[in-house]
């Protein structure tokens, strides 16, 4: 591996820019609230699931080509995987509270 390839967390100043245009683009696309940390959280989930080793072009390539699609799907599973944490938590304590009156 040659020393222009890194991790892409090691890219995330270089790509501040890039991150913004697509923030920006995504806001006129009507994905309102959307951000940098969610792009950037989404990207490391969904498109470099894999591959977390990259050229900084590899990186900004990806970055311009992620879908509205793609940030909506992911935003979706974390909605999911939240309220399931929350039902779970809901349920320890009312398992809490039927235990100690019990």
């Amino acid at each position: 591996m040659d020393h222009y390839t890194r991790h892409v967390d090691e890219w995330r100043n270089e790509t501040r820019e890039v991150l913004q245009s697509k923030v920006d683009e995504l806001k006129l696309l009507g994905y309102d609230g959307v951000n940098e940390e969610e792009i950037w959280a989404c990207l490391l989930a969904k498109v470099w699931k894999k591959e977390k080793r990259l050229r900084l072009h590899q990186a900004i390539q990806d970055i311009l080509h992620l879908s509205g699609s793609t940030y909506m799907s992911y935003l979706t599973v974390e909605a999911q995987k939240q309220e399931n944490t929350d039902d779970l938590l809901y349920q320890i304590g009312s398992l809490e509270v039927a235990t100690e009156e019990g």
